[in-house]
């Protein structure tokens, strides 16, 4: 999980400003790297491997197989420079993580992450390929393993107050003749559904690709993330109308966008940004992998205000007992 799952309550987001360690008037002042930082932090892959496993290890090093302490370095280090006394196994900071089998060097990885973590909206496959000096193919299947340790889940439901919204990306019909056009409601043809909930109080957020967004698919998005005692407000949709919520509404189709504290403004905000990288970084995703784009869009904004040093680190840990392999990316 992403740091906010381990607190004892979810914070606010003044408190979130407040423990930024670049204190400055909103997130576009937190501590960044400058290209000439990133060289010097990370000039060769043996630099790059004792970040890594200061970030996955930071209490000491330990068995990934059996969890054990009892490890010690072997002579010649190879691609498993450690040993487990109690397992007998060797293993090393790639070992158990989405660099498990990877061929790349710990540079090219630590650099990988670094686009993740300041690539606000996306960073494309051809733009990875471009700065790393790798190829295409291998850039696609790098960058989606870096996502890996985005799409982490909140830790526990939102307490509210939520704004509650959906929205659709994608799809070709615009391009097709008007006979082949698919014929679904509201303009939605051959698009693919995506809801989120946006908590007020903390700004955290989660949002993930939905099969259909029909009533007892979005009412029960909302339900599982948000507390019983949460209210919602949400746009006049039809969808949310027997929500097991207290509920509030705007109408957008009469040129409503606030009532008060009803509005889902927030969230529109975020389905802008999602769709500014769709068309202008990616220009198109597959519906196949789009719940994974929506994953690192929204992981990103719950942990926006860190540093991004820090973010590169939640991003590592983000990794733990994860695999990612090409064909299953592209079979599954």
């Amino acid at each position: 999980m992403l740091p906010v799952g381990k607190q004892d309550r979810i914070p606010t987001q003044g408190e979130r400003i407040a423990n930024m360690s670049s204190k400055g008037p909103g997130r576009s002042h937190r501590k960044g790297i400058t290209r000439n930082e990133l060289y010097r932090l990370f000039p060769n892959d043996e630099a790059a491997e004792r970040w890594f496993e200061a970030q996955r290890w930071p209490k000491g090093r330990h068995c990934p197989r059996c969890g054990s302490t009892r490890t010690v370095a072997v002579q010649h280090r190879g691609s498993m420079p450690y040993r487990c006394r109690d397992c007998r196994r060797y293993f090393s900071v790639r070992w158990g993580t989405v660099m498990q089998s990877s061929k790349l060097g710990l540079q090219t990885w630590a650099f990988a992450v670094h686009l993740m973590a300041t690539g606000i909206k996306g960073t494309s496959s051809m733009a990875a390929y471009r700065e790393l000096g790798i190829r295409q193919a291998t850039a696609w299947h790098l960058m989606h393993r870096v996502r890996e340790g985005l799409r982490q889940g909140l830790g526990r439901p939102l307490p509210g107050p939520v704004e509650a919204d959906e929205t659709y990306v994608g799809g070709l019909e615009g391009n097709k003749h008007a006979r082949r056009r698919l014929r679904v409601g509201g303009g939605t043809g051959g698009k693919t559904a995506v809801a989120g909930v946006l908590d007020r109080e903390s700004g955290l957020l989660s949002a993930a690709v939905v099969e259909r967004a029909d009533g007892k698919t979005l009412q029960g998005f909302v339900t599982d993330r948000t507390e019983p005692g949460a209210t919602v407000y949400t746009d006049e949709s039809r969808a949310y109308e027997s929500l097991p919520r207290k509920r509030e509404t705007v109408r957008h189709r009469v040129g409503q966008y606030v009532d008060g504290m009803a509005h889902t403004n927030g969230l529109e905000s975020f389905w802008s940004l999602l769709k500014r990288g769709y068309h202008g970084t990616f220009h198109h995703l597959s519906a196949k992998h789009l719940d994974r784009y929506v994953g690192e869009f929204s992981g990103r904004h719950n942990v926006r205000d860190m540093d991004t040093l820090v973010l590169m680190g939640a991003i590592v840990r983000g990794w733990e007992g994860r695999l990612v392999r090409y064909r299953d990316l592209v079979d599954g």
